[in-house]
This record gives C-alpha cells, sequence and structure tokens, in this order.
C-alpha cells in the first residue's frame, strides 16, 4: 500500500511538471538547445525559426541532471555574424521574464542580415540563477524572408543605422497598429536604440498605379517601450511599400525623400496585406 501510495504520488509530479511546462511555451515553438555540461537554455518564437529583421525570442534554463527549470535567472546574450573577413553583432534587447510565467524569459534580436553558405551567426548566452553561472554557445540559422522588413542605411551624418518593422507581423485590410525600431550602429558590436527622431511613412501599392491610403499616422517614438508607433492603412491585399524619410532631433533629413509619381523613397520597408 504505501509503495502504491508513493508512486502515485511521483506519478502524479511528472504529469504536473509535464502539464507546467506546456503551459510556460503555450503558443510557442523550439527552435533549438544550446546546452553545455550541466545546463541547457531552450530558445523559442512563435514561427519556431529565427528571420531575417525583428525577431521576439524566448529563453528557458534547464538543469540536466533534474529536467528541472530554473524560476529565477538572471540572461544576457550576443548574437555575432561570422563573415568572411570581420565580425558583428545586431540590434538586441534586454532580457525579461515574462508576466504570468514561472521560468519563460522574453527579449528581442534584429538581424540586419540573414546566413549564407559561407557566413554564420553564433549566439552565446550567459546565465545565473543563485549560485548557478554560466554560458552557452552555438551557430543559430537566420533565415531571409521576401520582404524587406529591416533596412540598414548611412544617414546624411555619415551614421549607419538600422531601421526594422516589429509590427505589424500579419497585416490585413485595415488601419493596423504600425511598430518601428531605430538603431544606429556605435560600433560592430553595439547597436544603441535612437529616440525621438521623426520618420514620415507613405505606404503605396507599386502593382496599382502607386496609390496610397488614408488614415496613416506617422510613427512616434515612446520612451514606454523605445518603438516608434503610428497607425498604417491597408485599403487591399496585396504588396505595399512603406516610403519612409527619417528625420533627427533637429529636423534634418537623414535619408529618404517624398514620393513624387511613380519615384519612391529610397527608404522603404515592405508589407503583404491579407
Amino acid at each position: 500500500m504505501a509503495l502504491a501510495i508513493v508512486g502515485l504520488f511521483v506519478q502524479s509530479c511528472k504529469k504536473d511538471k509535464a502539464e507546467n511546462n506546456i503551459s510556460e511555451t503555450e503558443g510557442l515553438m523550439k527552435v533549438q538547445e544550446i546546452s553545455n555540461s550541466d545546463y541547457t537554455v531552450e530558445v523559442y518564437t512563435t514561427s519556431g525559426i529565427l528571420q531575417l529583421g525583428y525577431n521576439e525570442v524566448y529563453l528557458r534554463l534547464k538543469e540536466k541532471s533534474t529536467g528541472d527549470y530554473k524560476q529565477d535567472v538572471n540572461f544576457s546574450w550576443m548574437p555575432v555574424m561570422n563573415m568572411t573577413s570581420m565580425e558583428h553583432a545586431c540590434p538586441k534587447s534586454d532580457i525579461s521574464k515574462v508576466p504570468g510565467k514561472q521560468t519563460l524569459y522574453k527579449g528581442y534580436l534584429v538581424f540586419q542580415m540573414p546566413e549564407n553558405s559561407s557566413e554564420h551567426w553564433q549566439l552565446s548566452v550567459d546565465y545565473s540563477s543563485g549560485s548557478v553561472t554560466g554560458s552557452v554557445s552555438d551557430q543559430i540559422s537566420v533565415h531571409t524572408t521576401a520582404l524587406k522588413n529591416v533596412t540598414v542605411f548611412t544617414g546624411a551624418d555619415s551614421k549607419t543605422y538600422v531601421l526594422a518593422l516589429v509590427q505589424p507581423q500579419k497585416p490585413v485590410v485595415a488601419i493596423n497598429d504600425l511598430t518601428l525600431a531605430l538603431f544606429s550602429m556605435e560600433s560592430m558590436m553595439m547597436f544603441p536604440i535612437v529616440a525621438n527622431y521623426t520618420i514620415e511613412l507613405d505606404p503605396r501599392m507599386p502593382d496599382m498605379g502607386n496609390h496610397s491610403s488614408p488614415n496613416n499616422e506617422n510613427p512616434v517614438f515612446s520612451a514606454a517601450d523605445n518603438f516608434y508607433h503610428g497607425k498604417l492603412s491597408l485599403t487591399m491585399t496585396g504588396n505595399w511599400k512603406l516610403n519612409l524619410i527619417v528625420k533627427n532631433a533637429n529636423g534634418d533629413t537623414l535619408k529618404g525623400e517624398p514620393v513624387s509619381g511613380t519615384t519612391d523613397s529610397s527608404l522603404y520597408l515592405e508589407v503583404e496585406a491579407q
């Protein structure tokens, strides 16, 4: 009888642990695991891949010997592109625990170029939890995209910038919430956020006479999340070009031009309305 009770208790604990693990990552797909001898960092996204442009990335830390996930973890990371003649990083956020979750942490990475046959990305993750500290590192796959969701440009001030589409990820025929992220390249490894610039938006549909749409709102910087928020009006299904002009805090144009006829801005992103 005693052995039966113990067995039922162990089975119940295993069931509770499995159900909790499922609820922690509900709606996410595992990209890969990056391990050392003692711990594994699990990497998740909503699609199960990493791709060019903005990526929301989720992490969990698992102890190999017990299979338990750590609940209080400090994560930091560094993505590095190993090119044939140089290395560089990409814009990245800090990592914080997802509200309402026990073991799930979230940040973002903005890849400005995909992998190719001779050049690849490496992701290194440092972690600490109580007295436990360590790091893991491995090659990751960064896929290309059909549409231009990130652009790297040199401004009139001779600085290099990275501009990325954050939202909408699934544009629809409606007025969509528009979110953009703007970074400067301080060095090959540092990409700080650029705050309080002006971004002007003119969406056009190239396949339909380059017509625009009403009720758009230029994205404005918000200190709450360090992104630029506006409204994007899409009136038809199909591909749209988001013509952009970026100006600095003094109102000087850094990149981009007004649309004139069928001549678009040299600075743009692309979306496809469904």
